[in-house]
């Protein structure tokens, strides 16, 4: 068989691809497998010997090419564990992996059922989310059409018909992204990603700090009350105590009542069956 006539018969298979592909498509990939196959410096090979194997070689590159012709869309969807806050309180969920999520009052998540290795959760609602630090397994959020990627950091994801989805960072680093849209927004500590229902991105600032500057400790007591449910008390004599301190407002209880300690000398004890931590 000469070279037209091979040509011409592995036109006839390479065509036989499927038909949602464009013509150009074929086109394209056809002469990137031609240009391969005949060398303008070798038309003197023996085709009849490599005919067979040549055909099977056309089929493989080319679903190879049809594939990166045509990327696939992600797949964001995600089967597995559902978790709905149907209380009046925030409700706090332990991931497999140890992230911690605070899920508000008519909210709802749901991760996947191999989440260890997939850190893959959807949210409905409003959530804060302490990520623990996996290098190796990313932890993505998605919420509505947008998707939040982060190794380890603390956030909040809202989404309402009224204001589309909102991301709040207040530690750590976040990429966030848009199904499709190019574009990947890098967010710092302080700033918000809001996509709203008009589908426009925007980046803003927002304080991510409560400041008491001289306040009384009996002040901080009741934001602490107010943000964490625990009631606080201290002793008699430090009820006109002033502080000056800037804490985080996503800052674990934990850490402040350290601080707390640690500032003014004094130990603590915490009685989960009343949610009261008493200085002494």
């Amino acid at each position: 068989m000469d070279e037209n006539k091979m040509d011409e018969e592995l036109r006839k298979i390479w065509e036989e691809k499927p038909m949602a592909h464009t013509d150009k498509t074929k086109e394209d990939s056809w002469e990137a497998f031609r240009s391969g196959v005949f060398p303008p410096k070798k038309k003197n090979v023996a085709w009849r010997k490599y005919a067979a194997a040549a055909a099977v070689i056309v089929m493989l590159t080319a679903t190879g090419i049809y594939l990166l012709k045509d990327p696939l869309k992600n797949d964001n969807s995600i089967a597995g564990n559902v978790v709905e806050n149907t209380t009046a309180t925030v409700k706090t969920i332990f991931l497999p992996d140890s992230s911690r999520v605070e899920l508000s009052p008519a909210s709802k998540i749901e991760y996947a059922a191999d989440f260890s290795i997939n850190r893959k959760i959807e949210v409905e609602g409003e959530a804060y989310f302490k990520v623990k630090k996996d290098k190796n397994h990313p932890f993505q959020v998605f919420c509505n059409e947008t998707t939040t990627t982060v190794l380890g950091t603390s956030f909040t994801v809202k989404s309402d018909t009224k204001n589309g989805v909102e991301v709040a960072l207040y530690e750590g680093s976040v990429q966030m992204s848009v199904d499709d849209q190019d574009k990947k927004w890098i967010l710092v500590p302080g700033e918000t990603f809001t996509y709203g229902k008009d589908n426009t991105p925007a980046v803003t600032e927002f304080n991510r700090f409560t400041d008491f500057e001289n306040e009384k400790l009996t002040v901080v007591s009741r934001y602490i009350q107010n943000n964490y449910g625990y009631k606080v008390i201290f002793p008699e004599e430090y009820e006109n105590q002033r502080i000056t301190v800037r804490i985080n407002k996503k800052e674990d209880l934990k850490t402040i009542i350290q601080l707390i300690s640690e500032m003014y000398n004094l130990n603590f004890e915490v009685n989960e069956a009343l949610k009261q931590i008493t200085f002494q």
